[in-house]
């Protein structure tokens, strides 16, 4: 039996094989949400004060959609651990196909959304004046990346649902790592700013989604993916994973505060340009 799911969690002890299983979990989803904090860190070194702002308030759009597609794709997770704990593997084919063809529905609208509206986005999320066309270029830059994003999360959706969170977390390592390499090089030597910082980005998971491929391919996984369409299965993502995702988005205070707050820039009488 494969190594994704030795460590069952329908029998024998509970606490340590969930341990293993949920650190990682943990780890991996903190490390992912540094990525706009990156991001603002090299920019904000090495760029303007106008790509700063860009930065963060295009990240902060960009990161409540992965948070969404994140939670949406428990949905995914949790539908193919009870399938995997009930041994119906031909439902957990069902469920994987059925999930990537969601997905890559999902990822195909989120892209020619924001493209269309990313003028729009900026404006709903306060961006100041001075850096509007900064946040646009990062958004629609982000936005031609969206399968890769989507296509990132949902490989780690479908390693949890069959009991492997390890890989998972090195692949988001090893995207972290080229995503500071990335934004040094294109932000801090090539002096591209927002858009540099929205690039790393977008290679860096690139790098990632190709990573997990290979490890499918040589892993002796649980599962043959077809592409096909179940309408039990759509059912069961949808019933989990959209409630989770529906929580999450109305509980994102940072959101919220762009929604309601201006970034403005200040200069004091010494010149110094301050962002706040």
């Amino acid at each position: 039996m494969d190594t994704t799911i030795k460590n069952s969690l329908t029998s024998g002890p509970i606490v340590k094989p969930l341990l293993k299983f949920m650190l990682p979990v943990i780890l991996a989803l903190f490390l992912q949400a540094m990525y706009g904090a990156v991001d603002l860190l090299v920019v904000g070194r090495f760029a303007t004060t106008a790509d700063i702002s860009g930065v963060s308030t295009g990240s902060q759009a960009l990161q409540t959609i992965t948070n969404v597609i994140v939670s949406f794709a428990m949905g995914i997770t949790v539908t193919i651990g009870q399938q995997l704990g009930a041994k119906q593997s031909e439902k957990v084919n069902q469920t994987i196909g059925t999930g990537i063809l969601l997905f890559g529905i999902i990822g195909v609208i989120l892209t020619i959304v924001m493209l269309i509206f990313a003028a729009p986005i900026a404006s709903l999320l306060n961006a100041p004046k001075p850096a509007f066309n900064q946040t646009v270029g990062y958004l629609r830059i982000c936005s031609m990346g969206s399968l890769i994003i989507i296509a990132y999360n949902l490989i780690s959706s479908i390693f949890r649902g069959l009991g492997d969170s390890k890989t998972t977390l090195w692949t988001v390592m090893i995207a972290c790592i080229f995503n500071i390499i990335g934004d040094l090089v294109l932000v801090a030597i090539f002096h591209m700013g927002a858009q540099g910082a929205a690039i790393a980005t977008i290679v860096s998971q690139l790098i990632s989604v190709i990573l997990s491929i290979q490890i499918i391919r040589h892993k002796n996984l649980p599962f043959h993916i077809h592409l096909k369409m179940d309408k039990e299965s759509l059912h069961r993502i949808i019933r989990v994973g959209f409630p989770i995702a529906l929580q999450d988005f109305f509980s994102k205070p940072e959101l919220h505060r762009h929604f309601n707050v201006r970034e403005r820039f200040r200069h004091n009488g010494f010149g110094r340009r301050w962002y706040c």
